[in-house]
């Protein structure tokens, strides 16, 4: 999309032992891209903590999970319930003492 050959570009950075250098595809030279304020490292990790805090959320607020299904093989007993397999007890009163 940039009118630059991706084959060249990537072996062209591959021979740098520098990691920041990069290719600006606006002006079509080899560059230092965090010199050249093409990527800030603030902006990086704070987008990270950001989106991590996003799906931590989401992961608090689902209603459902997705997990392998246990074997019930034969001579070995029931599986164990996952406050069983997690080494909890599990709580006699239901959901929060409503009789559930």
């Amino acid at each position: 999309n940039a009118g630059a050959e991706g084959a060249v570009v990537v072996q062209t950075l591959l021979k740098d032992a520098d990691l920041s250098m990069g290719f600006n595809a606006q002006s079509g030279e080899y560059v230092n891209m965090i010199k050249a304020g093409i990527i800030d490292p603030t902006k990086v990790v704070r987008t990270a903590l950001a989106d991590a805090a996003s799906v931590a959320s989401l992961m608090t607020t689902t209603e459902a999970i997705i997990a392998e299904e246990v074997e019930d093989k034969a001579g070995q007993g029931r599986p164990l319930n996952p406050y069983e397999q997690a080494g909890l007890k599990q709580d006699t009163m239901g959901y929060g003492g409503m009789g559930f």
